[in-house]
């Protein structure tokens, strides 16, 4: 069931980024919303190289060797998903309308309803993420 929740966040996740990338809300010439969407990517990115060479499953699913716990995952249990929703909600921002705010809120909202499944899943799997998930955050460090 999980998996199956998760896959449709991903689906969700998807549907949201080509509703924006259709209304052209993704990018802007601001020098802001670039450089917010720039230090995401880069988050995204130093998070994708810490996971290392794991394979990426669309629906949640824990690969095989121990809990990721250092990079950025040292900070925030979600570093891909965190970079995913700053970059989306930056470009949300710059353009923003009723039917962006629905995409972003659709992108966001599949993007946690995939960490509740995922986290279920991991503390399924490795015993130590309880204590991990006691010292670090969901996605935004002292926030959530």
């Amino acid at each position: 069931m999980l998996k199956t929740l998760s896959l449709i966040g991903y689906i969700g996740m998807i549907g949201g980024l080509l509703g924006l990338l259709a209304m052209h809300a993704v990018f802007s010439p601001s020098a802001w919303v670039i450089a917010i969407q720039v230090v995401a990517l880069l988050l995204g990115v130093w998070a994708r190289v810490t996971f290392g060479r794991r394979s990426y499953h669309v629906a949640a699913n824990p690969t095989e060797g121990g809990l990721v716990t250092w990079g950025p995952y040292r900070y925030i249990r979600h570093p891909i998903y965190t970079a995913i929703c700053v970059a989306t909600l930056a470009g949300v921002g710059a353009h923003w309308s009723w039917k962006t705010g629905v995409c972003g809120g659709v992108v966001v909202g599949s993007l946690v309803m995939r960490i509740f499944c995922e986290e279920l899943l991991l503390s399924a799997r490795y015993p130590e993420h309880g204590q991990y998930v006691s010292r670090t955050w969901r996605m935004i460090p002292y926030i959530y």
